[in-house]
């Protein structure tokens, strides 16, 4: 870290930011405050600093930082200046996070859980669909693809799709409830079988394929521990798999079963399939994620089953990817999952309303143009110029209070940033004007996925630890 740093600033941004590192402690830096002589911070440039910033103003700086909306070249600008310049945050705010005084921004490109991503309408797909489901499964973290097969429906091109998904460079199983498909399947080289029981677990004699071991009777785990001794005694590989049960239908059961595997076979490979969960649960899978992988990583589960049937649950596999990596980082760190990531926060934030009611009003008293402002705080939404401020939680009550003249560009403008601003209100999410409001994984915009926020790690393609 620089020894002297130089902010950079607005005339309306620089009292709050004189506070926020007034109240920052233990800096390992010194640091001044120049105000560049322009009202608003982000309307700052590279050449614009370049012209304002005298030698006197740099005197013994080592490093310059400059709001994160500044806009242009900051290498051209350091190598002119001979002085490095950084972008801060967007938030004057979210400066103690920028220098880690709150949890660092985390390592997400490690996991240790293997997802099992089932294509579950497989023999009514052609080769060329269930590729194109295959890899759209791919790019969202699937690390096997899972051809489900339907009761009573014939598959006759069940391996050929092994073959081409292998081609394409995936690792295949397949689940049905027929031996016979799961026979065909194994002979067709597919790596993993969905599912055997001590009754049918000679089948993994027949074949180099790792079957996922189930209870013959329901809930028993008896039955389970039975298949697995049975596997062993033949020396063969297997996953073991309790099934987790839907609410109201054997839930908190089926997770105590998952939990006494786990104590009596410390090293056992598990399996756990969430779609019970996910699918037939009517609420936002990310959060039901985000508890199941929870579980999943305190018991050391290696392996999850996850299906996108229900339209609601439509980014499950996106989800599950972000949930097993967040789990690994915040148990690797020893701590609660906070702060890692933003990508399963889809309705909330944590930190919806950077400005207060008190900030708002100071940049309303130094506005001096006739451009609209909109904020958005605990009370509601705030709208203002140099004419006047209005607050409010519904946008219609602005209209009679707004001289447009006319123009309806900027009526229609202000219109979508209004609301914008009272989905932010309702939901509890941070509103920036002309900025699209952030949906977590849910709506994913075209950017850097290795680029670090100051709000967490944005997730990245990564690699696997422990078991392949």
């Amino acid at each position: 870290m620089a020894e002297k740093v130089l902010f950079l600033t607005g005339k309306l941004a620089e009292p709050s930011l004189h506070r926020v590192l007034n109240d920052m402690v233990a800096l390992p830096f010194e640091y001044r405050v120049h105000q560049l002589g322009v009202s608003v911070a982000a309307l700052m440039t590279d050449k614009m600093i370049a012209r304002r910033l005298t030698p006197e103003i740099i005197a013994d700086s080592d490093q310059i930082v400059v709001p994160g909306r500044c806009r242009g070249n900051l290498e051209e600008l350091s190598a002119q200046l001979g002085v490095e310049v950084v972008r801060g945050p967007d938030e004057v705010k979210d400066l103690p996070l920028y220098f880690g005084q709150a949890k660092k921004a985390a390592d997400l490109s490690r996991y240790d859980v293997n997802i099992f991503a089932e294509i579950v309408d497989a023999p009514e797909r052609s080769i060329e669909s269930i590729i194109e489901r295959a890899n759209y499964y791919g790019q969202n973290g699937a690390d096997v693809i899972d051809i489900g097969c339907l009761p009573e429906e014939k598959f006759p091109h069940l391996e050929e799709a092994i073959a081409a998904l292998h081609e394409a460079g995936f690792k295949v199983s397949v689940d049905s409830l027929e031996l016979d498909d799961l026979r065909r399947a194994g002979k067709a080289g597919a790596d993993h079988l969905l599912s055997l029981t001590e009754k049918t677990y000679h089948l993994a004699e027949e074949t180099d394929a790792v079957p996922i071991l189930v209870p013959a009777e329901m809930g028993s785990l008896a039955s389970l521990e039975r298949a697995m001794e049975l596997m062993d005694k033949i020396n063969r590989p297997w996953i073991a798999d309790p099934i987790l049960d839907p609410v109201h239908f054997g839930l908190t059961d089926s997770i105590v079963r998952y939990h006494e595997l786990r104590r009596k076979y410390p090293d056992a490979p598990i399996m756990m399939g969430v779609g019970n969960l996910t699918e037939l649960t009517d609420a936002d899978t990310s959060g039901i994620n985000a508890i199941l992988f929870g579980i999943i990583s305190e018991l050391n589960i290696n392996n999850v089953l996850a299906t996108e049937v229900s339209p609601h649950a439509r980014n499950a596999i996106m989800e599950a990817n972000i949930a097993r990596r967040m789990m690994f980082a915040a148990r690797e760190d020893s701590s609660l999952p906070r702060d890692f990531s933003s990508d399963l926060l889809i309705a909330h934030e944590r930190r919806p309303f950077p400005d207060t009611e008190e900030d708002i009003h100071f940049l309303y008293e130094n506005i001096k143009d006739p451009n609209y402002r909109i904020k958005v705080a605990e009370k509601g939404i705030y709208m203002f110029n140099r004419e006047g401020l209005m607050q409010n939680v519904d946008p219609f009550a602005f209209y009679p209070q707004i001289d447009l003249k006319g123009d309806t560009g900027h009526a229609f403008y202000l219109g979508a940033e209004l609301a914008r601003a009272q989905v932010a209100w309702q939901l509890g999410k941070r509103y920036t004007q002309d900025e699209e409001l952030r949906w977590g994984c849910a709506v994913k915009v075209e950017e850097d996925l290795t680029k670090q926020t100051a709000e967490g790690s944005t997730l990245t393609t990564g690699k696997k630890c422990g078991t392949a």
